[in-house]
């Protein structure tokens, strides 16, 4: 999200990590469209990040169509940040040989 002069802008990406695919932009737009993003995504629950830079590279990437390999890195902190403030995934701590709280990335 991000808003300049009065202008918000979103974008929202989808990623199954099931799927082997890359993350997906499934929305993007400025400002009444961008509020309805927004209100979607918090009524589903959905943890919204703000980042400007962020949202200006993904904010060109069409609609349906996948992150470039680029910007794996970027998603994958911003996923890893998402996943561990909801508590939604346990992953092996390889240095305890515990589960621990936090997201599984390695499939971006």
């Amino acid at each position: 999200m991000n808003r300049e002069e009065g202008i918000e802008r979103a974008v929202a990406l989808l990623y199954d990590g099931r799927s082997g695919s890359a993350p997906k932009v499934v929305a993007s737009g400025r400002g009444e469209v961008a509020t309805r993003i927004l209100e979607t995504a918090r009524r589903a629950g959905v943890q919204v990040v703000e980042d400007r830079d962020f949202l200006e590279l993904l904010s060109r990437i069409p609609v349906g169509k996948e992150i470039p390999g680029e910007l794996y890195q970027a998603v994958a902190e911003i996923l890893a940040f998402v996943y561990r403030v909801n508590g939604r995934y346990k992953v092996k701590d390889l240095t305890q040989g515990e589960e621990g709280e936090g997201p599984e990335i390695s499939k971006i």
